[in-house]
């Protein structure tokens, strides 16, 4: 009896919330995945931020062989070595004063809501902003502000507030001394790569200093040297209260983090929050790969450099298509190219070309390479993206 595809045993046997790329992928390697049949694709995706290493990392590699060699898994009842270290890496990076460890952004997110409701009460207000996107569980979707994502789930959370991302003046006159905190996407990346203006900044930063509330940067797509910085606040001048990271964290393995600064380091109380997983040895291992390449190595310069060249030559593509193309935004490697149409049609053709990419807010190329991406395979990229203008 032939054996059934995967593609129709995922169909029958696993929940349908995904929109599957076609695709039978066999392993990775460096920036490339391999399918089933040979065919090598360079990943500008690169797992939705999560691979900043790429595939097959041999530091990553080593340090998940050698955890496994010792435990798994340890309870958090118990000191996980490997769990401070990486907890070290990340304060002495950031500023901040202590460390929650999850297994998600959205896990982080939640966490980080049950830290403002403790600590400024169930009845002030928390504000987000329009094309933000948190997560999908209550908490984090009641924070989003994609409407398409919440509107099967209402009601959502109520004290949360949706206001227009870059308006200053909606900023000015919806932050008063009832706000609790501020969620805020410094780049807005499932949003369409939307960076937050300096004026936007400023006016915060104004605000902050007059009415205490908290800053709760979400940096789960941004974090750990993706826009060219080790956080994406870091391009402006600001520090947040509090820090969210998941995604690239744990070199492919589910790990977040909420990092808090003193004043709210001590809010939650023994059993006031928890996970069981959160934290896990072996994903904590090659976290500490992760923050060692590329924050203590400072592999986020090069990524700097080469994003700014990739922004640059997609500008000259975009003013050779004028009629296709609106803008080219982003930092590092994080970049979003926006359409004058719906732009799965240009996925589809990257991918006949052997190139993974992503189409958000239905008309923005999503482009998030693997940080270890060499400047032959933005070419290589830039090449074929033009072709593929060409064609559609």
């Amino acid at each position: 009896m032939e054996e059934k595809s995967y593609f129709l045993r995922d169909k029958n046997s696993i929940l349908n919330t995904y929109n599957r790329i076609p695709i039978e992928i066999s392993y990775g390697e460096g920036v490339y995945l391999i399918s089933k049949n040979g065919d090598r694709y360079l990943d500008f995706f690169s797992g939705l931020a999560v691979n900043a290493l790429g595939y097959n990392h041999p530091g990553i590699k080593e340090a998940i062989n050698l955890q496994i060699t010792k435990y798994n898994h340890l309870s958090n009842y118990y000191l996980n070595p490997t769990q401070i270290e990486l907890a070290e890496l990340l304060l002495k990076c950031s500023g901040m004063s202590g460390v929650f460890f999850t297994n998600s952004g959205t896990e982080a997110v939640e966490a980080s809501l049950k830290i403002i409701r403790k600590a400024h009460g169930p009845d002030k207000q928390i504000i987000s902003f329009t094309n933000s996107f948190h997560g999908r569980s209550y908490g984090s979707l009641s924070l989003g502000g994609k409407n398409k994502y919440k509107e099967a789930f209402l009601p959502m959370l109520p004290n949360i507030k949706q206001i227009n991302f870059n308006d200053v003046q909606e900023l000015k006159t919806s932050i008063d001394v009832n706000t609790a905190a501020v969620f805020i996407e410094f780049f807005q990346g499932e949003g369409g790569i939307n960076l937050v203006s300096n004026e936007f900044v400023t006016e915060l930063k104004k605000l902050k200093s007059e009415i205490e509330f908290a800053i709760i940067a979400d940096e789960v797509q941004t974090g750990i040297g993706r826009t060219g910085k080790t956080f994406s606040f870091n391009h402006f001048d600001i520090l947040p209260d509090i820090i969210l990271l998941a995604k690239s964290l744990g070199g492919g393995l589910p790990l977040g983090s909420v990092l808090t600064n003193k004043k709210y380091s001590d809010v939650l109380s023994k059993g006031d929050h928890g996970s069981t997983f959160g934290g896990n040895p072996v994903a904590c291992a090659a976290g500490i790969i992760i923050m060692e390449e590329i924050i203590e190595n400072r592999l986020y310069d090069k990524v700097l450099e080469l994003g700014n060249y990739f922004i640059s030559e997609l500008n000259i593509i975009k003013d050779r298509y004028p009629d296709k193309i609106s803008e080219v935004r982003g930092k590092g490697f994080m970049i979003g190219v926006e359409m004058k149409f719906n732009c799965s049609e240009i996925i589809k053709s990257l991918r006949q070309k052997k190139i993974l990419a992503n189409c958000t807010n239905s008309n923005v190329i999503r482009i998030l390479p693997p940080l270890i991406s060499q400047k032959k395979d933005i070419d290589f990229f830039l090449y074929n993206f033009d072709e593929s203008l060409k064609e559609i």
